[in-house]
């Protein structure tokens, strides 16, 4: 449940993030979720690889350690984006002393 209202809150952060560099925010938020899902299922395959069934809790933990990993990474790279500039914030230059 949690998990639900982290995702909720990151796909409001990127979408902010996606409109400031000029994107669109419905497909970043698109590529957060897939990522996120795609992330926790290849943390639960890894994690049952080095610790094995067993360790449940261990299991969602590693799962949850690779969606945000996800998240990062894609926030890393809508980051790189150049920002929006709008022509008049050029002629605005050393108007608001």
């Amino acid at each position: 449940m949690l998990e639900i209202f982290a995702l909720i809150f990151l796909t409001r952060k990127i979408g902010v993030l996606a409109v400031q560099k000029g994107q669109a925010p419905r497909q970043w938020k698109l590529y957060i979720i897939v990522a996120w899902i795609i992330a926790e299922f290849l943390g639960i395959i890894i994690g049952q690889a080095l610790f094995g069934k067993e360790i449940v809790l261990g299991l969602l933990l590693f799962a949850i350690v690779f969606a945000v990993g996800s998240y990062l990474l894609i926030d890393y790279t809508l980051r790189q984006k150049p920002d929006v500039h709008d022509d008049d914030d050029i002629k605005n230059i050393g108007t608001y002393l």
